[in-house]
């Protein structure tokens, strides 16, 4: 049984080797014509030696590709949380009409083409739209709204201007004396300040005990110890891999996108060091394929750290080797769990694997693979530097150390905020985000993204703990806060979170698969006279489902996220008897 699996395993690093990944050839296919028809999948079959069947997998199932025919003009239009509370879904009628293209479709004439997404990490400034690469966010979509000449752009498509479009930057600031993550923006530290001393005098067994001592945990949601990953990981027979989880998906989130734009060479340099710590030669991350300025940036700061001696052979002459590749997603939310974002670095789909095998053990390309979230890598080098007792000292004795918190659009200073663990949230909202902009009145707040929770203005004293948040029915997740006023209908809401799970759902489990497809029919049986109360009983079984039986924690974040905003929202939700259509959710 050895000889073929390590023939086979062979085989994929020499097909996964840098400029032959299965995803950049369906992109590369899909850039001649539009589309990724049959005969692209048997060419790229035959150059991978993949069956057809394999390639046919991955062309279907990830969103950028699924669409069918991409106009030379393709529009990305968010339909995540923040964008759905700022318009309600109006912004995309608004692109229909203005573009004469339906939602998912392509011109007649293939001139332009419309896509929903679930986020494009602008819900500091919602909603946004991403037109190629370029974004423009805000209530106008830069101006664009309000432009006295839309109306004439109407009758034609494509009347979109790129010079007219814009994206404001993202506001960030620091609620901590001295910032770990921000450190380089707020902070001044400069980046690849650790990395040469310890790969030249420092030792794998200095760096794994500073980490131990900080307590770190994943920022991505998960929170498992960061030591412990790497200790398992190091453990195993080589070669190692470590990987950089830039899938940020959680609509509200985008701290990720921060610190991927603004300080890429800290990313790379907390990568670097846990490829040392495990023994790894080769670093990869994943950046989702709505974050392109994100990639670029990446791809630049790899292009530098190397020319500066800090990636390639021998480090800064020591005996280390490591390299780092930048792999581009293409439209998955799944894709930001570990085993499925590893199948998408592979080109496969994005579909969860069951564990165990842990990809400590079984990862990438079947070999022993640590996969942490960029926020948590971008925390290394300051704790490796200052020391891990240094960063167990800030937060909480029962979580230690900083989060990144996002605040969306309806704040009235929305932006990332590095904070300690133990803040209560009211003083995130309040005081860090002011409040909710006039005339706007707080009706529940969205805490840890779409598996998260809601939470009601009543509720803002449970402190940024995961226990703590767990206890109140929400999640920490990527700590994103998403605030909804009371303008938005109790029965849109619950369809948007239903929504949401039936689209990014990978389809592997069964519950996940149709049990948020039967959630979408419950909500809009809420529309029907005297169904409210049939509709909240039929809920609380289905929901049981998913949280017992889902493969991952997808199905049961979207089972947390409904039973919570079932709860907030019960005394609207049972009041409910008008059909509640939304595009947008």
């Amino acid at each position: 049984m050895g000889e073929p699996r390590e023939a086979f395993v062979e085989l994929q690093e020499r097909l996964a080797r840098p400029g032959t990944r299965m995803l950049d050839r369906l992109r590369q296919a899909q850039a001649e014509d539009g589309r990724v028809d049959a005969d692209d999948l048997t060419r790229a079959a035959g150059e991978f030696g993949w069956p057809v069947a394999a390639v046919t997998g991955s062309a279907t199932y990830y969103a950028d590709f699924a669409q069918g025919r991409r106009g030379r003009r393709h529009l990305r239009v968010c339909e995540g949380t923040s964008c759905f509370v700022s318009g309600q879904g109006q912004q995309i009628a608004w692109l229909e009409r203005a573009l004469g293209v339906r939602l998912g479709e392509c011109a007649a004439d293939g001139s332009v083409s419309l896509q929903g997404v679930r986020c494009l990490g602008h819900c500091y400034d919602s909603p946004a739209i991403l037109d190629g690469q370029l974004p423009a966010s805000g209530e106008m979509l830069g101006g664009l709204f309000g432009d006295p000449l839309a109306a004439q752009r109407r009758t034609r498509p494509g009347w979109v201007e790129p010079l007219k479009m814009r994206a404001a930057e993202i506001p960030y600031a620091s609620a901590v004396e001295r910032p770990v993550v921000l450190a380089g923006l707020v902070g001044g530290e400069e980046p690849w300040a650790v990395w040469p001393s310890v790969v030249t005098a420092g030792s794998r067994e200095k760096v794994m005990s500073e980490i131990a001592a900080s307590g770190l945990r994943g920022r991505g949601g998960a929170g498992f110890p960061v030591a412990k990953k790497w200790s398992m990981t190091a453990g195993e027979p080589a070669p190692r891999y470590v990987v950089g989880n830039g899938d940020e998906g959680d609509p509200g989130s985008y701290g990720d996108r921060l610190l991927m734009e603004r300080d890429p060479h800290r990313i790379l340099e907390g990568l670097a060091l846990a490829g040392y710590a495990v023994g790894a030669r080769h670093g990869l991350i994943l950046v989702r394929s709505e974050y392109p300025t994100a990639a670029d940036r990446l791809r630049a700061a790899v292009a530098q750290a190397r020319e500066a001696g800090h990636l390639g052979e021998r480090v800064h002459g020591s005996p280390v080797d490591f390299d780092v590749e930048i792999v581009v997603g293409a439209g998955s939310y799944v894709a930001g769990e570990e085993t499925a974002l590893l199948h998408a670095l592979a080109g496969l789909r994005a579909a969860v694997r069951a564990r165990p095998p842990y990809p400590t053990s079984h990862g990438f390309l079947g070999r022993p693979t640590a996969v942490n979230n960029v926020e948590t890598l971008a925390a290394v080098p300051w704790i490796v530097r200052h020391g891990g007792a240094a960063y167990a000292r800030l937060g909480h004795p029962d979580e230690p150390g900083t989060k990144l918190v996002c605040l969306s659009q309806r704040f009235r200073r929305p932006g990332v905020y590095e904070v300690e663990f133990g803040m209560p949230l009211r003083h995130l909202v309040d005081d860090l985000g002011g409040g909710l902009r006039e005339p706007y009145q707080l009706r529940a707040v969205q805490v840890g993204g779409p598996l998260g929770g809601f939470l009601t203005p009543d509720q803002l004293d449970v402190p940024l703990l995961t226990k703590a948040l767990t206890e109140a029915g929400a999640a920490l997740g990527h700590a994103s806060l998403v605030a909804v006023d009371s303008t938005v209908p109790a029965a849109a809401i619950l369809r948007h979170a239903w929504a949401f799970g039936a689209a990014e759902s990978c389809g592997a489990c069964t519950p996940c698969r149709v049990g948020t497809r039967r959630g979408i029919e419950l909500a809009e049986r809420l529309g029907e006279p005297e169904q409210a109360a049939k509709v909240f009983a039929d809920h609380e079984p289905l929901l049981e489902v998913l949280n017992v039986a889902s493969l991952c924690a997808f199905g049961r974040g979207v089972a947390c996220a409904v039973r919570s905003l079932l709860r907030v929202y019960a005394d609207e939700l049972h009041q409910a008897t008008a059909p509640t259509s939304n595009r947008g959710g």
